[in-house]
């Protein structure tokens, strides 16, 4: 049987460049809360809508890609928890009244949680500690929790689930990207914990393997490799600044209660603990290689994002710390 896909969050940044990769071979459908021009149809729609099953059903659906996330932190947690929970139960449900065959769901690193006692890799049998104090590693967590349910319930639906490490590209716009905008590296009580990155290409290479393998499983989707932040900071030619703890929530604590962020002081355990997938199941068991390390993905971002030229990063020095 042909296959015939829906992807949530088809006009996302991922979403629409898988789309129009899946739907140069393959019957490709798309659901959004907004839309964008695309060569395949891209439907307005939450994810939380009763209606989506029978959408799955007139369309033919074999094999759904949910990507449909919040990805940025805010105040709101209900709609954060009703759009990446409850929606993705309802993803769950409307597969099973449609009878697809097939779901990719794109999970976090975010769900293993930021906590000083991580090990120094954490594969895909160690425990998912998604921080309540974090809406989007919990909210993770408990995604992960929900498929882990119905997998068992319906085993006919087969799940391939993705734990996704810091993505960059080319014209990335992300939370991530927007750390090395600044102008100077932040490590909050130099604790140097690494990123792991994965180029946004392989992203869409490795859910378009899945789906075109019809594979099961879950895997931890990263680069080969770790980058820490003196080395973000040397590559841009950027200070590397180490305030202390109290410091950073302090002026966090201040910008948090003023509204002029929406990071709570609690969350800059982000960038203390920073959790490092290993790869080795992608690679040996799924059979999917990543074309670039995290190295060679945090380079490729300087140079094309940020402008930094391969010539002026290997001539550059750090700018010293503070």
């Amino acid at each position: 049987m042909e296959q015939r896909i829906l992807i949530t969050g088809a006009s996302g940044y991922i979403g629409h460049q898988l789309g129009e990769r899946l739907s140069k071979t393959l019957p490709v459908f798309g659901i959004d809360i907004r839309s964008k021009a695309a060569s395949f149809p891209v439907y307005v729609m939450d994810i939380c809508d009763k209606a989506l099953g029978a959408l799955m059903q007139s369309k033919s659906i074999t094999h759904v890609i949910h990507l449909a996330s919040v990805m940025s932190a805010g105040r709101d947690q209900a709609a954060e928890y009703r759009i990446d929970v409850e929606g993705t139960r309802n993803v769950l449900d409307a597969c099973l009244y449609a009878g697809v065959e097939h779901i990719t769901v794109s999970s976090s690193g975010a769900a293993y949680g930021y906590y000083p006692d991580n090990p120094s890799k954490l594969d895909e049998h160690h425990p998912l500690r998604g921080n309540p104090e974090f809406g989007y590693s919990y909210n993770k967590r408990q995604v992960e929790a929900l498929l882990a349910e119905y997998c068992e319930k319906h085993p006919r639906l087969k799940q391939l689930i993705f734990r996704v490490s810091s993505v960059l590209g080319a014209k990335t716009n992300n939370k991530i990207s927007a750390l090395f905008s600044q102008q100077v590296i932040l490590d909050p009580g130099g604790h140097n914990s690494p990123f792991v990155f994965v180029w946004d290409q392989d992203v869409i290479r490795a859910i378009s393997f899945g789906v075109n393998t019809n594979a099961g499983g879950i895997f931890n989707l990263a680069g080969d490799g770790r980058v820490s932040p003196r080395e973000i900071a040397h590559t841009l030619s950027k200070s590397l600044i180490k305030p202390p703890i109290w410091l950073v929530k302090a002026v966090l604590r201040l910008g948090y209660s003023l509204h002029l962020t929406n990071t709570h002081p609690s969350q800059v355990a982000f960038l203390q603990y920073r959790p490092v997938l290993d790869n080795r199941r992608l690679k040996e068991e799924l059979g999917f290689l990543p074309e670039k390390t995290s190295k060679e993905v945090f380079n490729f971002f300087a140079e094309k994002a940020l402008g930094i030229a391969p010539a002026s990063r290997k001539c550059s020095l750090p700018m010293g710390e503070i």
